[in-house]
């Protein structure tokens, strides 16, 4: 495994993709002893606009803290993929909801589909857990975090009597893209 990890997650304000990034570098920081750094972008249009949430990893001090070679994108908005896609490793592993994200090139980069947001609709009945199932499906797709490290992050950000319903949400997005690995 390497010593350095980058992830992007990308949607359009209002779906709470943000949290996602600040949980993961809260498991690197908290849970794994690893130095990590999370850096938002978003427009000025903030519900509806094209956003993102850049993080880090490494095992050592992080010296410079922009996304050079992403390992991992989650994207949920055609309009933030067309925006953000980029600083990608040729290979890396990106995940889109198929229902909104449609023009990704499959040839450089290892596409798989979820439809995220259809999940948390249909499974949770409330949007604000998208952040949660993303973070299972990310843990589901990649080595680098333990998923318990992510588990405890998202307990410890998660707002007083919503725990369960993260950990729920986590889990449907960890068992959804099961079948997506070995499929």
């Amino acid at each position: 495994m390497s010593d350095h990890f980058e992830a992007r997650f990308a949607a359009v304000g209002g779906q709470g993709i943000l949290l996602a990034g600040d949980i993961i570098a809260e498991a690197a920081i908290s849970f794994e002893g690893k130095y990590a750094v999370d850096s938002p972008t978003y427009t000025a249009q903030v519900r509806g606009g094209p956003t993102k949430v850049d993080v880090i990893i490494n095992t050592k001090r992080i010296e410079f803290t922009r996304t050079t070679a992403i390992d991992f994108m989650l994207c949920l908005a055609q309009k933030s993929w067309d925006r953000f896609g980029f600083d990608l490793k040729d290979n890396c592993t990106v995940l889109i909801d198929p229902s909104l994200v449609h023009e990704v090139d499959e040839e450089k980069y290892k596409v798989y589909r979820l439809p995220i947001i259809e999940l948390t609709k249909t499974k949770m009945k409330k949007m604000v857990y998208t952040s949660a199932v993303s973070l299972g499906a990310m843990a589901g797709l990649t080595n680098y975090l333990n998923p318990e490290s992510i588990r405890k992050a998202l307990l410890k950000k998660a707002p007083r009597g919503t725990e369960e319903p993260n950990m729920q949400a986590f889990d449907i997005g960890f068992e959804a893209v099961k079948d997506l690995r070995h499929g």
